[in-house]
């Protein structure tokens, strides 16, 4: 009787968990914003418009070039503008403050860590971002695992695109932000 019952029991459990098996539950972003952040790099030249410079290259490495395969082996920090459109000229709503490192021998790819810091009329407080960017792709997801303020403990997924660029000196990504979990 006793093993009947936890059968039956079991027997339901399952049935109960697998109504819905090809059905994915959609989720909505509790809060959304889009910015850009504007990339300067140094290259020995541009001392005074620079946003980020290259702080580790491979052995030999030249600082103010970046590595001719892949970049590989390079480490980037960066403060750089951030900006509620795609003009460079706009006012600043913050900083995108961090770094990049590139990783990858085969192909252009970055690991990404770094703060969008906004102090603006609408925004106060830090995002948090981390991950794995594969460039060559057209937009890429970054996990947000945090931030403060305005922005206390969101978590979500910011999908980034390289929006423009101008060789190694300059690039812009739109940064399309949406937290799931806002507190």
């Amino acid at each position: 009787m006793r093993a009947t019952c936890i059968l039956l029991c079991f027997f339901t459990f399952l049935v109960a968990s697998s109504a819905h098996p090809g059905k994915k539950k959609q989720y909505k972003p509790c809060k959304e914003l889009v910015l850009y952040f504007h990339d300067i790099i140094y290259n020995g030249q541009n001392a005074a418009n620079a946003t980020s410079a290259i702080v580790a290259a491979p052995e030999g490495a030249n600082l103010t070039i970046l590595a001719s395969q892949f970049h590989f082996g390079n480490i980037a920090v960066f403060d750089d503008p951030i900006t509620l459109d795609n003009n460079l000229h706009s006012p600043p709503v913050g900083r995108a403050q961090g770094m990049y490192i590139y990783d990858t021998k085969n192909t252009f790819t970055a690991w990404l860590g770094f703060s969008f810091v906004l102090n603006s009329t609408d925004h106060h407080g830090t995002i948090n971002f981390m991950g794995a960017d594969p460039i060559m792709i057209k937009t890429r997801d970054i996990s947000v695992v945090g931030g403060t303020g305005d922005f206390f403990m969101h978590r979500g997924i910011a999908t980034i695109a390289t929006d423009a660029f101008e060789g190694e000196v300059y690039f812009r990504l739109r940064v399309d932000i949406k937290f799931y979990d806002c507190w």
